[in-house]
């Protein structure tokens, strides 16, 4: 699953190949065969896992994120983000998990960032709709990580892009997952951004295991922040050249992977029935990408919708206070005025529900034609009109 506006992870995230304190590892020229025989098996473990998953599992990540001057020009200045991922199974429904997501500081408080504020809830499939892998990529060596105040036996893949520009990337992953099933063994991860003037990265490394208990339980809670799945969006788009109409998104997520699906809403077919043509994407990916995404966007609201004005954003009946912009542009002769509208606050009570995704972008958008002595006229346009959770059984 591709979050929007999503970020090309790969090419974009990197990190200094050292450890974090506490983290070591003995390394071994390559794996063994009975090395690389757990790594083939580490999926099916934790897909096991999701199944004998208990309220209380957790799993607690250190992360640095660095991005250094705009390397044209120089202009800017290095800007880095440290703190605390957290990932804790809150409620067990079978067939599905309900995880809680949470970014702190190193003290566990939350985060000043805006994207990062307020915890994430995440409803995950136990089983699978369809066969899902997505392979390590990478040279592939094994190594005794210590970490957690535990020993793993683990695989290290490195992939080295930077002959062509790309990034040095670098994943750690236990070859028996067990309680860190929860980001499919991930120990440590790091990725070192590289060409095109690319400066800084981005690095992890496993800080805490603790693991629930068989008796406890809890209610599924309210899916009221969705980090994406079991949530939806729809949006009329009327965009030249194409057709106007209503695009649903949705989202799901299973043993692991995310799904995103986009197209047209189907009449009298169930909303989110159908993830079949959904690429899957490693949770962990996509959460290490959210910090990088702070550094390359900034905070919110957006520069340019600070000096908007201030109005209402409505859909269904819900009103979310909103920064509205306009501006006009001279093209090709032609001049057209674009506007945007934002939410004031991304978390505010009239967004419940709303998947993270579409938060941090414009909830409407349109561009209007300059018309001489008349009514300027519209050229299409995006908006938001409606959102919920298509998971049966959620709040």
């Amino acid at each position: 699953m591709s979050m929007r506006p999503s970020l090309p992870i790969a090419a974009l995230l990197g990190a200094a190949l050292s450890f974090l304190p506490g983290c070591e590892s003995t390394k071994s020229s390559g794996p063994s065969p009975s090395d690389t025989r757990s790594q083939d098996t580490a999926s099916v473990q934790s897909a096991d896992a999701w199944a004998r998953a208990r309220v209380g599992d957790r799993v607690t990540y250190g992360f640095t994120a660095t991005q250094g001057p705009s390397p044209r020009g120089g202009g800017g200045t290095a800007r880095t983000l440290q703190g605390q991922l957290t990932l804790e199974v809150v409620a067990v429904q079978q067939p599905w998990v309900w995880v809680r997501v949470a970014f702190s500081d190193a003290s566990g408080k939350p985060l000043s960032q805006a994207r990062l504020a307020q915890d994430l809830l995440l409803p995950v499939r136990a089983d699978t709709t369809r066969p899902l892998e997505v392979p390590h990529g990478g040279k592939a060596s094994a190594e005794v990580a210590s970490s957690a105040g535990r020993s793993w036996e683990a695989v290290r893949y490195v992939s080295d892009q930077r002959p062509v520009d790309g990034p040095l990337r670098t994943h750690v992953y236990a070859n028996t997952p067990g309680p860190l099933y929860l980001t499919r063994g991930l120990i440590e991860a790091g990725m070192e951004a590289s060409g095109f003037g690319a400066q800084g990265g981005f690095q992890m490394t496993l800080r805490e295991v603790r693991e629930g208990s068989a008796e406890a339980s809890a209610p599924a809670p309210a899916l009221e922040r969705p980090l994406g799945p079991g949530a939806y969006y729809e949006r009329f788009v009327d965009v030249a050249g194409t057709t106007p109409g209503v695009q649903r998104v949705c989202f799901s997520a299973e043993r692991g992977y995310l799904l995103r699906t986009e197209g047209p809403v189907e009449a009298n077919a169930a909303p989110c029935s159908d993830f079949s043509q959904a690429e899957p994407e490693p949770l962990e990916e996509l959460l290490m990408g959210l910090p990088w995404e702070v550094l390359s966007a900034g905070d919110w609201p957006p520069a340019a919708a600070l000096s908007g004005t201030r109005g209402t954003f409505s859909a269904e009946g819900r009103d979310v206070p909103a920064l509205i912009t306009r501006s006009s542009e001279d093209v090709e002769g032609t001049q057209r005025v674009f506007s945007e509208t934002y939410a004031a606050e991304p978390w505010a009570p009239g967004l419940a529900g709303l998947p993270y995704e579409a938060r941090f972008q414009p909830l409407a958008s349109s561009t209007e034609r300059v018309v001489t002595g008349g009514k300027n006229a519209p050229e299409g346009g995006a908006r938001i009109v409606r959102w919920g959770s298509w998971l049966p059984g959620a709040k």
